[in-house]
């Protein structure tokens, strides 16, 4: 590959992977402006649920498929959801469990805990990694920006932001330092989008077909065990159909 092309691709991946970080980011200036209805909110997060499993399906282990065998795919996808669920463990027993609740904070109390409040930091950061790294992912692998998979990961986080930033104030935590730290995730997507494209820039095709499955893997467990509990909560039957146009929708848009 050419130098400017690397160039360009990295600009890519660094400025899509900021744009889908800063969700988090504006779900706190949304939170801390006005308050929202729960049920829209919930209705939000099925929305970019149905899109993020599309992406995952169209696009990361559509691409393993062409490019690896059933065990690369095997050790990817489920080495993805296995390290992913050993995280959240760790952080949801730390407190941060609630991170993506759109109603935690809003009808019951938090502890004014340090230690809840950094989880549900921690945890959050966890969240952001996988999915922006399928940007730059998508931008190595020659399928350049992808447009649904950044709307989907943007979708998905700002009902995050505004949970999280609920569950932060109740903890204690200044405005400013908030806004800081949701800064700092917005940096991090940017820098593991970056991560994403350089780690597969110059790889075999077996090793994109682990990592883009690593991925996969790890944010179909983050879907099943943080986004998918909390939009049938708060949303009711009608989030399975919002779920199922998101997946429609990166389909048309892939």
């Amino acid at each position: 590959m050419a130098a400017g092309e690397r160039v360009s691709g990295m600009g890519s991946a660094l400025l899509w992977g900021a744009v889908a970080g800063a969700a988090n980011l504006i779900g706190s200036f949304i939170v801390l402006a006005i308050a929202l209805p729960q049920r829209l909110i919930a209705y939000v997060m099925a929305l970019g649920t149905g899109a993020l499993i599309g992406a995952v399906c169209f696009e990361l282990l559509a691409e393993a498929l062409e490019l690896g065998d059933f065990l690369d795919i095997a050790f990817g996808f489920l080495g993805g959801a296995a390290l992913f669920t050993v995280f959240d463990l760790i952080v949801t027993n730390r407190g941060g469990m609630h991170r993506k609740r759109s109603g935690h904070g809003a009808d019951k109390p938090v502890h004014s805990d340090e230690g809840t409040g950094l989880a549900i930091f921690i945890g959050t950061v966890m969240d952001a990694l996988p999915e922006t790294a399928m940007i730059g992912l998508g931008i190595a692998q020659g399928g350049g920006v992808g447009i649904a998979l950044i709307a989907a990961i943007f979708i998905s986080n700002l009902p995050e932001g505004i949970s999280s930033t609920t569950g932060l104030r109740k903890s204690g935590y200044s405005i400013e330092k908030i806004l800081f730290m949701w800064t700092f995730v917005l940096l991090a997507s940017a820098a593991s989008s970056l991560f994403g494209y350089a780690v597969l820039n110059e790889a075999s095709e077996s090793t994109h077909a682990i990592v883009s499955s690593f991925a996969a893997g790890a944010i179909v467990a983050m879907i099943a065990s943080t986004m998918m509990p909390e939009a049938h909560e708060k949303g009711g039957p009608m989030v399975g159909l919002i779920t199922a146009g998101g997946v429609f929708i990166t389909l048309l848009l892939g």
